[in-house]
């Protein structure tokens, strides 16, 4: 299924643009303010303060490694590039440094709020494919946790199908969920208590 497209509400949303003094920053401030955000501007680098940021516009010429707070490529809110050169080099290192949306130099009256819109959905689309693969490692990682249990249970000889229930009883017992009922049988026979025998059928001293 297509996944809507938001129409972000942008009056007084917060911009930074971190680009060396220039014309080219009065020019997009201009457009910005006229959108109704509200426009600070920065160079060489991002303080803290950029966290709290809606969108930040940088200068992809004369970007380098270290100028944004955050880990590489992993931006808290959506980026444009502000991109004069098209060498190959330049724009492998905007995208690396988690470019949404670019805008061309030299900038003029128009192009700003086409490329706020472009960066908010195609950060919202990384957003949300972040959250399915998380969601999907987690839940692989449940099946994962329920086979080793269950391996665990028909060792003490035991059906695979009576492991199973066993399993399902101990989770309506402990009134958890069947994967965290599965990690905390793995969990206890992980540990060892002080003699080095391992604790037996998930149950937990205290």
């Amino acid at each position: 299924m297509r996944r809507p497209i938001r129409i972000p509400d942008l009056g007084g949303a917060q911009a930074m643009i971190l680009h060396r003094p220039h014309p080219i920053v009065h020019a997009l401030t201009r457009q910005l303010m006229a959108i109704g955000l509200q426009v600070t501007e920065a160079w060489p680098e991002l303080g803290p303060q950029a966290i709290g940021a809606d969108y930040v516009f940088f200068d992809a010429d004369m970007g380098h490694d270290g100028m944004f707070p955050w880990s590489e490529g992993q931006p808290p809110m959506p980026m444009v590039a502000l991109i004069g050169s098209e060498a190959p080099g330049r724009i492998e290192w905007s995208l690396r440094a988690g470019a949404h949306a670019q805008l061309l130099k030299p900038v003029g009256d128009n192009g700003a709020y086409s490329a706020l819109l472009i960066a908010r959905d195609a950060f919202d689309t990384q957003r949300a494919l972040f959250a399915e693969i998380a969601d999907l490692k987690r839940r692989l990682d449940g099946r994962q946790t329920v086979v080793r249990a269950v391996t665990l249970l028909a060792a003490r000889g035991k059906t695979e199908e009576d492991a199973y229930a066993q399993l399902r009883q101990m989770a309506m017992a402990w009134r958890i969920s069947f994967e965290d009922a599965a990690a905390r049988i793995v969990a206890s026979r992980d540990d060892t208590n002080p003699s080095g025998r391992k604790a037996r059928d998930g149950r937990h001293d205290g």
